[in-house]
């Protein structure tokens, strides 16, 4: 439209210079001069280009930056892009020679209206933040042939006034707020060429007069639209379409074989909907098509072998249906296949033997098929294969040595099939290689060496070859994955020692070296690997002592050294990990007293088990036990007699010890200070005393212990008792959770009802959530049958209220930086509730001036980001 435009007026310095003829102008060039002032005092924070703009010589407007002139009036106004806020004045209606007007691309807010500019043919005001309905005076913008409003805030029904725009080619609505049916008159517009609905919220069926717009060439209606019915079979009309675009919108049905004679189509999206039925052969048809995508629905049957005819096909997506058969050979031999996407179907057979021989392959995912069969040699011919995923199948045979020389590869999945032989030398040192995932197969030999130790594999971030048959040393190359987050080798026969290069993985989260037939002692060196939060080591031959520098590791929340044959004593320094929530020494030669401070006080006894050297009280083994029994001036009987005697003494005097400490506990209630929120509480200090004591206990973490308690009034509570910190720099999160708590209110946000403080120990006082967390329901033995997918919607769409509150409307601003299912607290309607803040951090200004630098968290866990289907598998 802008060549448009430019084709219909005189070279702009001509038309300068023609303009300061004229008494006539000059009145007409002021009022310009006067609206384009009103205009821009509406702005805020103009950028320089329009700073430019001299706001005391009205004779200088043709020569402002984003201004163009014909006759002398202002016929252009384009000041896309310029980061512009405010607002648009309704003066601008005043530039009624106006042609062309872009404001697209800034940040402006509120209504806006474009009337009484009969001159106008390019209206974009796209990229913004409007808001309101687009209910304008369109009779009086009537020659307009070109509107975009796409991505603003606008709502309420699509306006029915654009159907007097008799002009109009190009409509463009997308990413807004639009509810409502779909007018059937939109059918009357038969002058568009380009019409975009997408991203809005319509429903209702997709009218079928829209097959009356004959001259479109692109129609876009999908995405967050959720239509009733099948497409209507009037599209097949659209014989110029070259665009075709309803995919995920919920229509279901079967595709109409219409379709098949829209011979002009370059690209059909009907993914991520609910149809069903065969792919209709009459889609063959579409001999100039280059982009077909059905993923995601229900399709069953073939393909269909009139496909052979589709030559120029590029993309080809068919992911996510019910297809079966095999995959034809002529989809090997398309000219420009480019993306292969055919994942989660019932294909069987081989894989086409030609496939990659078009030297065009760029993408390719076959996984979660019946395939059997080899891996085509010839898939990298191209030299351009990124993306190689055919996990979940049949296949067997060996890698083939070509993929070790395919230097493009960025992300392979393998696992899950019957692969034997070893791994193609140089393979896993591919520099753009950031996955690799070989597990469950049978390959075997030696894990090898870098064949190129000057060329680094600086991407690689995670490395699955776990569940194979693989044997011999660690390489010491190891350590050339400097990016490598989690690397997987457990169940194999991988011998000999760790070597000391393990430090060198100083990205790595998460590292499994179980099941094999390693030995020697842990090198000290793994401390540096202080980003760990998972270490498993179980099932091998390591001995030697545990070394005290696995204290090091600070965000380490699990450990597994159980069944090898560690001995000497259990160290202290293990008791100071506060983010060690699950740990496994059992089945070792330790021995001694098993420290009790610390984290060890939260520890099962199953922890230790199958250490009988290992003595202390959580092991209910007395580490004076041996002492007694080996004394030989005892008898038996008199063995049993003192042994008795002094577990009597024993429980008296810790009876005793905790009687004294709860009265103690208790008669300091009055130097316990209580804060209440939410609403006036009906408890005192010392109803909450009376519920922290060990038969209460519901909850152990590393931040403290919760109990739950009933109040005088029936009224049931959560106690979560802190440890003090007044001598220590670390306050176990306890002032960011009250902070954070004692200020929100939302139905989806767990209630602090209190705290209570004295010198030594803090105590939050909670609602009581009856059902425990989300976390406790899906992973217990009847978590299946206690949460069925209809709860699970539930609880998830209310945890993401409570996170969207968190987010958008908290003043200030809130981001959780721990959220897990153990944090999600389900009452006894079993209504989510988001918990536990004790990492939360505030967003000043809104978040402007905030920098998070450090992971936070409970590692082992860390929440997915959205991500659109389209995404495949990758």
């Amino acid at each position: 439209m802008n060549i448009f435009i430019q084709k219909n007026m005189v070279p702009f310095i001509f038309l300068t210079l023609l303009s300061l003829v004229g008494t006539s102008f000059s009145s007409s060039i002021f009022t310009d001069f006067q609206a384009l002032v009103s205009v821009k005092q509406h702005f805020e924070s103009p950028s320089g280009d329009i700073e430019g703009w001299d706001l005391s010589n009205p004779t200088s407007v043709c020569s402002w930056n984003g201004v163009k002139c014909f006759h002398g009036r202002v016929v252009s106004l384009n000041i896309s892009n310029m980061g512009l806020y405010g607002s648009i004045s309704n003066s601008i209606s005043t530039l009624d020679m106006l042609m062309e007007l872009s404001i697209d691309g800034n940040n402006f807010t509120g209504d806006i209206k474009i009337e009484n500019m009969s001159s106008l043919q390019y209206l974009n005001i796209s990229n913004n933040y409007f808001s309101g309905n687009l209910e304008w005076n369109y009779s009086s913008i009537g020659n307009l042939e070109m509107f975009d409003a796409y991505n603003n805030n606008f709502n309420g029904s699509l306006p029915l006034g654009v159907l007097s725009l008799r002009k109009l080619r190009y409509l463009d609505l997308s990413g807004n707020y639009f509810t409502g049916e779909l007018p059937r008159s939109y059918g009357s517009m038969i002058g568009l060429e380009y019409l975009s609905l997408s991203g809005n919220e319509l429903h209702g069926k997709i009218p079928k007069e829209l097959g009356n717009l004959t001259n479109l060439k692109e129609i876009y209606l999908g995405q967050f639209n959720e239509f009733d019915g099948s497409i209507p079979k009037e599209f097949g009309k659209l014989v110029n379409l070259v665009h075709l675009d309803i995919a995920h919108c919920g229509i279901d049905g079967s595709i109409p074989q219409e379709l098949g004679n829209l011979k002009s189509l370059n690209t059909l999206f009907l993914y991520l909907n609910a149809l069903s039925g065969q792919i209709p052969k009459e889609l063959g048809n579409l001999t100039s098509l280059v982009n077909l995508d059905l993923s995601g629905n229900a399709f069953t049957g073939e393909i269909p072998n009139e496909f052979v005819k589709l030559q120029k096909l590029r993309l080809f997506n068919l992911f996510m249906n019910r297809l079966h058969g095999s995959i034809p050979d002529f989809v090997a031999e398309f000219p420009d296949l480019e993306t292969l996407y055919l994942w989660r179907n019932n294909f069987t057979g081989i894989i086409p033997r030609n496939l990659g021989k078009n030297r065009k392959l760029q993408e390719l995912d076959l996984s979660s098929n019946k395939l059997t069969g080899t891996i085509p040699k010839d898939l990298c011919a191209s030299g351009r294969l990124s993306i190689l995923i055919l996990r979940i199948n049949f296949l067997f045979g060996q890698i083939p040595d070509e993929l070790g020389r395919c230097l493009s590869l960025v992300r392979v999945r393998l696992g899950e099939n019957y692969l034997n032989g070893s791994i193609p030398n140089g393979f896993l040192y591919m520099p753009e290689l950031n996955l690799v995932e070989l597990q469950n197969n049978y390959l075997s030999g030696t894990l090898p060496e870098n064949p190129n130790p000057s060329s680094k594999p600086a991407k690689l971030g995670q490395l699955n070859l776990s569940i194979n048959q693989l044997s011999g040393f660690l390489p010491s190359s190891l350590s050339d994955f400097t990016a490598l987050q989690i690397l997987l080798l457990g169940g194999n026969n991988l011998s000999g020692r760790i070597p000391p290069s393990i430090g060198q993985l100083q990205q790595a989260i998460r590292l499994d070296l179980s099941g094999n037939i390693l030995s020697g002692e842990i090198p000290p060196e793994i401390s540096k690997c202080t980003h760990l939060s998972y270490l498993d080591l179980s099932h091998n031959n390591f001995s030697g002592p545990i070394p005290p520098v696995i204290s090091k590791i600070r965000i380490l929340s699990y450990l597994n050294l159980s069944r090898n044959h560690f001995n000497e004593t259990m160290p202290k320094t293990i008791g100071s990990m506060k983010s060690l929530t699950t740990a496994d020494f059992s089945f070792n030669d330790l021995s001694g007293k098993l420290p009790e401070s610390g984290q060890y006080a939260f520890f099962n006894a199953s922890s230790f088990a199958g250490n009988p050297r290992l003595c202390g009280p959580l092991l209910n083994n007395p580490c004076n036990f041996t002492e007694l029994v080996n004394n030989p001036g005892k008898t038996h009987s008199e063995f049993k007699l003192i042994f008795a005697l002094g577990l009597l003494i024993c429980s008296l005097v810790f009876a005793t010890a905790a009687i004294l400490k709860a009265k103690s506990f208790r008669k300091q209630s009055n130097s316990w200070k209580m804060t209440a929120f939410q609403q006036k509480v009906e408890f005192s200090v010392s109803d909450v005393l009376e519920c922290v004591k060990d038969g209460n206990v519901v909850g152990r973490g590393g931040a403290g212990i919760v109990y739950h308690g009933k109040m005088p009034n029936g009224e049931d509570i959560a106690v979560k008792k802190l440890l003090g910190f007044n001598n220590s720099t670390h306050d176990h999160g306890f002032k960011a959770e009250v902070k954070t708590l004692g200020n929100i209110r939302h139905r989806n946000i767990v209630k602090l009802l209190a705290f209570c403080s004295n010198k030594d120990t803090n105590l939050l006082v909670y609602e009581y959530m009856r059902n425990g967390s989300l976390g406790e329901a899906l992973h217990s033995k009847k978590g299946g049958i206690f949460l069925g997918w209809n709860l699970r919607y539930k609880i998830a769409n209310e945890a993401a209220k409570g996170l969207c509150y968190l987010h958008h409307d908290c003043s200030p601003l809130i981001i959780h930086r721990d959220v897990k299912s153990n944090n999600i607290l389900l009452d006894s309607n079993c209504e989510a509730h988001v918990a536990d803040f004790g990492l939360a951090k505030f967003l000043a200004d809104g978040g402007a001036s905030e920098c998070m630098s450090a992971i936070a968290g409970s590692y082992g866990y860390i929440a997915p980001g959205m991500q659109i289907i389209q995404a495949k598998t990758l």
